[in-house]
């Protein structure tokens, strides 16, 4: 199956599959970071559930232009959403394709984990589910720190993400694209929390803070580590995720 590609508000490059059958249900997903944003195999599965499935890359990161966390990576989920109804183009054919009154789930991981939930608050997002999210930026129990996470990812990935220190160092304030620090705007009926007790990269008691200040729902699974994206195509999971997002 031939992944599609469009440009969103100009800045965002976004990958994405019409469903296999017509339906106007769309699944964004939201990826952890640093990685290569190649999810070729999960965007197929999800077309094969009847999504449209699209796989943004954030601003400032990989192909999309702009600066990495100059605004904060929910409004690039905001975006995406804007331009369903309003149509978008296949890049290769100019086929402009159109989603008639969307029904818009989200689905994000690890440093996805934000966007979703903050983006989850717009009245379109019926569902987000969340794999082992980073809910508040400003506790310590994370293995990697914001410093280290930057420094990372400029060595290790270079030019894949291009932002300021500055705007970095947004994230230890607390108030920039943190969860919890918005948590009494949360409405935790839209969203499904799922952390694994062993992750050593973020861990579970964070989400299960989260989970109790916001009522949102919490799975917590005893093994499986560090979730991404790709656990969403494990069957157990998908079941627990396909029940929650009807």
């Amino acid at each position: 199956m031939y992944i599609l590609r469009t440009r969103i508000k100009k800045d965002i490059v976004c990958e994405f599959l019409p469903p296999v059958k017509p339906s106007n249900k769309v699944i964004i997903l939201c990826s952890g970071m640093p990685t290569h944003p190649d999810k070729k195999e999960l965007l197929e599965f999800l077309s094969q559930k009847g999504y449209w499935s699209f796989m943004p890359r954030y601003r400032g990161s990989w192909e999309s232009a702009g600066s990495f966390l100059k605004v904060s990576p929910h409004r690039d989920v905001l975006d995406v959403i804007d331009q369903l109804s309003r149509g978008f183009p296949d890049l290769w054919s100019g086929k402009t394709y159109t989603v008639r009154r969307p029904k818009v789930y989200l689905i994000g991981s690890s440093f996805g984990g934000p966007a979703v939930t903050l983006a989850s608050r717009d009245p379109r997002v019926r569902k987000a589910v969340a794999l082992s999210p980073v809910t508040d930026w400003r506790v310590d129990d994370k293995a990697e720190s914001i410093d280290k996470l930057a420094t990372f990812t400029r060595m290790a990935f270079g030019n894949g993400y291009r932002g300021t220190e500055k705007d970095w160092n947004k994230l230890k304030n607390g108030k920039f694209y943190n969860p919890a620090y918005e948590a009494s705007s949360i409405d935790g009926a839209k969203l499904l929390i799922i952390h694994a007790e062993d992750d050593k990269i973020v861990y579970a008691k964070t989400s299960a803070t989260f989970a109790r200040q916001t009522g949102a729902r919490l799975l917590l699974l005893k093994r499986g580590g560090h979730l991404s994206l790709s656990h969403t195509m494990r069957p157990e999971l998908w079941r627990k995720m396909r029940r929650f997002l009807k």
